[in-house]
């Protein structure tokens, strides 16, 4: 059985571990802004953007040897109109810089929690894309995932952590906006 801990309690990551759970993952949370010991072989970070550099330097000698899924969208929110990090990087290669002796992958970050909970956007099954250079590392999200009873495809290179932000920042500003729903979002068809 693999052991995940997810970094966040909110609508995320109670998401997120519903799906791995039900895949039959052991996983266990630790709280925003809370301290506590990584348990998990994979750990998700189900947090703020601005909470990752806290993170990965609180725990960086925890996090060492780990696969770690950050699904964060760092959005400038005082604007809600781009992304904070620089033009061609993204939140991961950020994260992936400061936890060299980690495994860091993209994840989750183009699905709502709604839609992670309901496996579903519209008739759709929810999709989760994984961006990463690790291919093993990659296939073990994607077999958890998938074991929850959610699709998962592996989109590419850690490079393409910066289109899936895109992606995600997309979407939100369509939710927020009210153009689409916040049960909605973009589906895709195999």
């Amino acid at each position: 059985m693999t052991t995940v801990t997810i970094f966040g309690t909110g609508n995320m990551g109670s998401a997120i571990a519903g799906v791995l759970a039900s895949g039959g993952a052991s996983v266990d949370h630790i709280g925003t802004g809370a301290t506590g010991t990584i348990t998990g072989d994979v750990v998700v970070l189900a947090v703020p953007y601005t909470a990752l550099a806290d993170i990965a330097a609180k725990y960086a000698d925890q996090l060492a040897g780990k696969i770690v899924v950050e699904t964060t969208n760092p959005l400038d929110f005082a604007t809600f109109d781009g992304l904070v990090v620089p033009t061609g990087s993204s939140a991961t290669a950020e994260l992936a810089a400061a936890l060299p002796s980690s495994t860091v992958l993209k994840g989750f970050n183009t699905t709502f929690a709604a839609t992670l909970a309901s496996k579903k956007v519209g008739d759709l099954a929810t999709t989760v894309l994984i961006a990463g250079d690790d291919a093993a590392a990659k296939e073990t999200v994607v077999g958890l995932i998938e074991a929850g009873g959610v699709q998962a495809i592996d989109a590419g290179s850690l490079s393409r952590a910066h289109e899936l932000e895109a992606i995600g920042f997309l979407q939100l500003t369509l939710a927020a906006g009210e153009k689409i729903s916040w049960t909605g979002g973009f589906g895709i068809v195999k």
